[in-house]
């Protein structure tokens, strides 16, 4: 019975700590302004007839806060590389010089920075949903076990100081988030 217990305290902790990394990444593809090389992350490339991650058939580097550029292993694959940009409807224009695609990243108007900040925010209560959700699994399976009242009423608060716990994790991080966001 113990180690049940100790089973299902650990996989939720475990299933929470996940949702709050997937939020962490989520956020990396939400940009904050500066160019960085994830912003491009999600591009994918018809590399031979096959859909192929953009980081897997180039190197992508930031010589400045506005640039983002893309050097092919292979030449020919510069127009595709243009296409799968397009296709992520990131809100690019990518221009080639016959050796490299460049992006000049706009800077963001206030409007779109508060546009993002919802959307991190809309992330962030979707993690914070999981959160819940991890609890309300957790909170379930202990009432299927069988032990004393006080035991499960004690798990249960064990359960609600981890969902306590990560739900201020999300929302520190959005608060970093939103930080980073809205600085000009």
């Amino acid at each position: 019975m113990e180690e049940e217990i100790q089973f299902i305290l650990d996989s939720t902790l475990e299933a929470m700590t996940k949702a709050l990394l997937h939020l962490e990444k989520k956020f990396v593809n939400i940009r904050a302004g500066k160019a960085s090389p994830s912003m491009v992350g999600g591009v994918m490339v018809d590399y031979y007839g096959s859909p192929t991650p953009l980081h897997q058939v180039a190197n992508i580097n930031t010589p400045d806060g506005m640039t983002i550029t893309i050097q092919p292993w292979e030449k020919g694959l510069i127009p595709e590389i243009e296409k799968g940009i397009h296709h992520a409807n990131l809100g690019f224009n990518p221009m080639n010089n016959g050796e490299s695609v460049i992006i000049n990243v706009p800077p963001l108007t206030e409007e779109r920075r508060r546009e993002l900040a919802r959307q991190a925010k809309h992330e962030a209560e979707e993690a914070k949903i999981g959160v819940r959700n991890d609890r309300k699994n957790a909170n379930n399976e202990i009432k299927g076990l069988d032990i004393s009242e006080d035991l499960k009423s004690n798990l249960e608060i064990d359960i609600q100081k981890m969902t306590d716990t990560h739900i201020s994790k999300i929302d520190d991080v959005l608060a970093h988030k939103e930080k980073e966001i809205m600085t000009v």
